[in-house]
């Protein structure tokens, strides 16, 4: 996400977010934390320990969140706070989560509000350690990690290698930044059946290919509608793979990448792991074509004369040439860039690439294609059924594709496909 403007949308949007603050320096990245959560339309309730309220102030999480902080287990006129935020939280993230905390909480420990709450709730747990590497790198840090990721509904996310606080060296320890987190808390708000366990390949991005040292026959694509789905797949619970040409884009939280720069090397990536794939989404842009002969010294401007000839030769078909990698029972989509008709194009590669769906948008449609944060998209099943998605983030439009896969695999496990 990082700058990317945030704003309400699932898996986030009126779900209720416990976020427990302790007395870690990385406590000022909480603030940060709040206020993306609740950019994205959660409720947070934020749960401050007595060490954490030395580093950040309550009134900075109202401002953030436009509700009030919590800090005292007993509270004059609600004795059972602890139990009531307990059982409103959809989900519960400890960020920082300091080495003190930790061994509070792996013993079960229940003598401040946050503790007290960890023992009471059913919702999913994230944990976020953050501490000096050497506290990280302790027996017992590690022994309380290690029992606390194996609790039902627990999971531990990072610690980041990086900066420590003054005066430290870099290490193990750093809490991940907060729009890693929030990643983290959408995968323990979203993930669920039949996603978990599933193993997801998405292609995404365009591919280069060279003509000279310096030089590369390419496309416009950024590839953020193939990371969008790979991200969203991941929060549903799946382990996925990206294979993914050149982009300037960070790699989605969690996601299992493979980094290709052509056609062929897209190809040869792709056909290594479709084999394993319950689901595969080929959203790269890859190119049709590459120059015949690419040079190996840079083509001089003032040698190559008023006009050069460039001689192209064809890319493998990504999505045709692996077919045969499938497995029998994946779900394969694939997507279409089409400058004229648009529907009948699609529907004719949907056919003779026999997919399950097929995405098809036109790159000149206004806010949508290439570059921006927004498409516009039609969506045609191997049914024949047409669905028009109106203007819509990015990250939304793979979400409904992510929907009308899910009732792929629905209908796949009901008929044991």
């Amino acid at each position: 996400m990082g700058a990317r403007p945030l704003s309400p949308r699932r898996p986030w949007n009126g779900r209720r977010v416990l976020l427990g603050v302790t007395g870690g320096i990385a406590a000022y990245k909480a603030v940060q934390l709040a206020r993306d959560l609740t950019r994205l339309g959660a409720a947070v309730d934020v749960v401050l320990t007595a060490a954490a309220a030395e580093f950040v102030r309550a009134l900075s999480f109202e401002g953030v969140s436009g509700r009030p902080a919590f800090r005292d287990l007993f509270a004059a006129g609600d004795a059972a706070l602890h139990i009531r935020l307990a059982r409103e939280a959809d989900v519960v993230c400890v960020a920082p989560a300091t080495a003190d905390f930790l061994a509070r909480a792996a013993h079960g420990h229940a003598d401040d509000l946050l503790t007290t709450v960890l023992l009471a709730t059913p919702a999913p747990v994230v944990l976020c350690p953050a501490m000096n590497d050497r506290m990280y790198g302790h027996p017992q840090t590690q022994a309380n990690l290690e029992h606390l990721g194996q609790r039902p509904g627990y999971s531990i996310a990072g610690p980041a290698t990086g900066p420590l606080a003054y005066g430290e060296d870099e290490g193990p320890g750093r809490m991940l930044e907060p729009e890693e987190v929030l990643e983290h808390v959408g995968r323990a708000l979203a993930a669920g059946p039949p996603w978990v366990g599933k193993q997801v390949l998405v292609t995404a991005g365009p591919t280069r290919e060279p003509l000279d040292p310096v030089r590369y026959v390419g496309n416009r694509s950024s590839g953020r509608m193939g990371y969008a789905i790979a991200q969203a797949a991941w929060r549903r619970g799946a382990e996925v793979t990206l294979v993914s040409g050149p982009t300037a884009l960070e790699p989605p939280v969690g996601v299992s990448s493979v980094l290709v720069e052509t056609a062929r090397e897209m190809h040869a990536a792709v056909a290594d792991v479709l084999p394993r794939a319950d689901v595969a989404i080929m959203a790269a842009a890859v190119a049709d074509f590459r120059p015949a002969e690419a040079r190996t010294s840079k083509i001089k401007r003032g040698k190559a004369g008023a006009r050069i000839e460039l001689e192209l030769e064809r890319n493998p078909d990504v999505l045709a040439e692996t077919r045969d990698r499938r497995r029998p029972d994946a779900v394969v989509v694939g997507f279409a860039l089409e400058t004229d008709h648009l529907v009948r194009n699609a529907e004719m590669k949907l056919r003779e690439k026999d997919l399950d769906l097929i995405v098809a948008n036109d790159p000149r449609d206004r806010d949508a294609g290439f570059e921006v944060e927004t498409n516009r998209v039609t969506v045609i099943d191997r049914s024949g059924t047409v669905e028009e998605l109106p203007l819509l983030l990015k990250d939304e439009v793979a979400e409904r594709v992510l929907d009308r896969i899910e009732l792929a695999l629905a209908g796949r496990s009901a008929t044991g496909a």
